[in-house]
């Protein structure tokens, strides 16, 4: 019987990104994942800037730049050319210093995780290893796995299922999907470009009612397009090659791609209607799955585990009560759920296949202005709970400064990792040590920041402090005791006194 403080059952993005917060928090980890090497194709496409800061925070964010391209346009179009809606995403978020939306290659992303991973003494990556059952009681979970050396069995005071829509965490748990009633059958086709680096950096959705059509941009030399089944077509008949090549014709020479991956996926919303049961939880598509159509599902993921991660590190080495694990779904669900209704709304625009829908369709968003049509892409959203109330800036992503090392420069994120931190206008401050008691990092006014007289010190206005959480949203500004005092609530009941 081996121990744990947390077992997480799925090694994919989300899996590998919440061992590695927790293994760098210090807390001892069991990471599994059926397979045994990483799934070579790319399944997520698109990470917009919020998400490429948390990858930062977990090792895999210089990697990922390196194989993606930015998106300059995500365009709505019906099956005359004609713009219905879209979306300019700007070249840099001035929050994160990271491209607003970047399209990228997942293995690449998946290897450096994987490779972060192996450099964290508490953390045990395994691959080859599934779980296949467990019984959780009020102080843990017991856990039956199987590995390529025989069973064994973990005991680990947390359990957590990041391992995909078709969960065995969530099924054993007996957890209940809420169903948006989205589903709709897509095939999937992954390229190689043979002759060219890229074709275009704009997404195009193709609103075409005799068979609507998503063509984007991957990482440099890729490209994906996807195409809606029509009724009385099946997954055995079109991902054949002729068939395929009749699909790509319209948009590319089939001869100068190399199709990678062929597949038939069902597009579709849904949400675990518990994300916590006692000492399991569930986080990425284990708790919530939504359509693609705003490439928002593993940035999704990734934001579960910057929100949980931390979470389960405070309770487990005393400094929270367990009453913090239950403000997971609370903070996050919300979030999750605006994004998904806004994906299903995209979705429900493009996969619009009778013609008289689509004529009253098309009416109805070209009588619209093209500025309000063609619009910059919105920010992403902020957190609602979970923060002090009152003040404007709470909940929202914390522009990150950069500090002074060497004769160069860092990131504040290098130097803090997936902890909160506190800055303080004055020297001093009696709430510092109540701080780093809580395993808070305090930045004081010495601190070598290079933009302390910019962004920082505007949003300090006439403030003492700001608090900022381990996900990167500000929990408030204040009196730096009363934010100790608020903080400190909210670590042992998940609730915020104001």
């Amino acid at each position: 019987m081996e121990k744990t403080d947390v077992l997480i059952s799925g090694l994919g993005p989300v899996g590998a990104v919440l061992a590695i917060y927790l293994g760098r928090l210090g807390i001892d980890v069991i990471a599994i994942d059926r397979d045994t090497t990483v799934y070579p194709m790319p399944r997520a496409a698109h990470l917009d800037h919020e998400t490429m800061r948390l990858l930062h925070l977990a090792g895999g964010a210089d990697a990922v730049l390196r194989a993606s391209q930015p998106l300059s346009a995500y365009e709505f179009r019906n099956a005359d050319g004609a713009l219905l809606m879209g979306f300019r995403p700007g070249e840099a978020s001035p929050a994160t210093g990271f491209p607003q939306s970047s399209m990228f290659h997942q293995p690449t992303l998946e290897y450096a995780l994987r490779a972060r991973l192996s450099e964290l003494p508490s953390v045990s990556a395994r691959t080859g290893h599934a779980l296949t059952g467990y019984t959780a009681g009020e102080d843990g979970v017991r856990a039956e796995i199987a590995g390529p050396d025989g069973d064994y069995s973990v005991e680990a005071k947390y359990l957590v299922g990041c391992d995909g829509g078709q969960s065995l965490v969530r099924r054993i748990a007996g957890i209940a999907l809420d169903d948006m009633g989205f589903d709709e059958p897509w095939l999937v086709i992954d390229a190689r470009l043979k002759t060219a680096e890229r074709l275009t950096t704009i997404g195009l959705q193709h609103c075409d009612p005799r068979r609507p059509v998503t063509s984007m941009p991957m990482g440099p030399g890729r490209h994906r397009w996807e195409f809606m089944l029509r009724p009385g077509e099946t997954a055995e008949e079109v991902v054949s090659d002729d068939f395929i090549d009749g699909l790509l014709a319209p948009f590319i020479d089939p001869a100068s791609v190399e199709v990678e991956r062929r597949a038939v996926y069902r597009f579709h919303a849904v949400f675990a209607k518990a994300w916590r049961k006692g000492r399991v939880l569930l986080a990425g598509d284990a708790a919530h799955q939504m359509p693609p159509f705003l490439g928002q599902g593993l940035c999704s993921g990734t934001r579960d585990a910057a929100n949980l991660a931390w979470k389960l590190a405070a309770v487990i080495e005393g400094r929270a009560g367990e009453a913090l694990l239950d403000s997971y779904q609370t903070e996050r669900e919300p979030h999750v759920r605006a994004i998904t209704e806004m994906a299903v709304f995209m979705g429900k625009v493009v996969c619009t296949q009778n013609d008289d829908e689509a004529v009253l369709r098309d009416r109805d968003m070209l009588a619209k202005p093209e500025p309000e049509r063609f619009s910059v892409m919105p920010e992403a959203l902020g957190l609602a709970s979970g923060i002090r109330g009152g003040d404007t800036l709470a909940g929202s992503i914390f522009p990150e400064p950069w500090m002074r090392n060497g004769d160069g420069r860092k990131r504040l994120d290098d130097e803090v990792g997936p902890s909160p931190f506190i800055v303080l206008r004055d020297a001093g401050s009696e709430s510092a040590a109540g701080f780093r008691g809580l395993g808070c990092f305090v930045v004081e006014p010495d601190f070598p920041l290079v933009d302390e007289e910019t962004r920082l010190k505007s949003m300090l206005e006439d403030h003492e402090a700001i608090l900022v959480r381990p996900d990167r949203y500000v929990f408030g500004r204040g009196p730096a005791a009363a934010l100790l005092a608020s903080w400190r609530h909210y670590l042992q009941s998940g609730a915020v006194v104001d």
